[in-house]
């Protein structure tokens, strides 16, 4: 065995909302993407309106021709996830979308709770730039071209992204209430 190796915890595994939630939503997204910030706003919305019945995950697509930083804040999420500290970092990451440098990171990260002392080495040294390169190319596999993209039970939604038109896709994918009784 390399004593080397570093297990990641996938970021794949990290959800909010209920387990057994009958919908499931999944974004790909960009930290330095206006749109995606706004799509978040939406889901956050969604997840408490919906509480029980929706759960979430943010899947890394940064568009790296057109947001340099995006990658690094995508690194830096995965690190938080480390720790168990994701959501805190992810919701820092969109708030301060508009400085995402290192030292930025660093401070986010620390404000987030995340205690790793190699916290920019591992950033410099791009430990987890394979991991969000895993979910840039299993969203180029699904055909995802532009963020925010977003899933609803696995199939792709096309509707514009506000919290009336997705709260209707969402009411249709919930079983019906009575029958839960």
């Amino acid at each position: 065995m390399n004593p080397t190796k570093i297990e990641i915890i996938d970021p794949r595994t990290v959800w909010t909302g209920e387990d057994k939630a009958p919908v499931t939503l999944v974004m790909y997204g960009d930290y330095e993407s206006e749109a995606c910030a706004k799509a978040q706003e939406v889901i956050d919305q969604l997840l408490k309106q919906k509480k029980g019945n929706v759960r979430f995950q943010y899947r890394h697509f940064p568009l790296t021709r057109i947001h340099q930083y995006a990658h690094k804040a995508a690194e830096a999420a995965v690190a938080a996830v480390q720790e168990g500290r994701f959501w805190e970092m992810h919701r820092l990451l969109f708030a301060h979308r508009k400085r995402l440098g290192s030292i930025s990171l660093k401070e986010y990260a620390a404000e987030a709770g995340v205690k790793d002392k190699n916290f920019i080495p591992k950033l410099v040294d791009s430990v987890y730039g394979w991991t969000v390169r895993a979910d840039l190319l299993e969203g180029v596999d699904k055909g995802v071209r532009d963020v925010p993209t977003i899933y609803i039970n696995d199939q792709l939604y096309t509707g514009k992204i506000n919290t009336a038109a997705i709260s209707r896709a969402i009411e249709e994918l919930i079983p019906d209430k009575r029958k839960r009784a």
